[in-house]
C-alpha cells in the first residue's frame, strides 16, 4: 500500500450511495477499499500489453577513460 494518500471526491446519487455502502458491508469491505480496487483494476486493463510497450529511453553510459 502507498505511504501517502490523496482524496478523490465523487458525486453519486444518494440512493446508489446507500446501496453501494450496504453491498460493501455485506462483503466486509469499506467503500474506499472497493473503489481503490476498481481503480487499480481499471488502470491495469488500460495498460498496453508488456510486449507492445516501448522500453524507456536509456541514457548511454559515460565513456570509460583508458589509463
Amino acid at each position: 500500500m502507498e505511504l501517502k494518500t490523496a482524496r478523490l471526491t465523487v458525486l453519486i446519487d444518494p440512493t446508489k450511495k446507500l446501496a453501494f455502502e450496504e453491498l460493501c458491508r455485506t462483503q466486509d469491505m469499506t467503500p474506499s477499499q472497493v473503489v481503490r480496487r476498481l481503480i487499480r483494476d481499471y488502470m491495469e486493463q488500460q495498460e498496453p500489453p508488456a510486449a507492445a510497450r516501448r522500453p524507456a529511453a536509456r541514457k548511454p553510459a559515460p565513456a570509460r577513460r583508458s589509463r
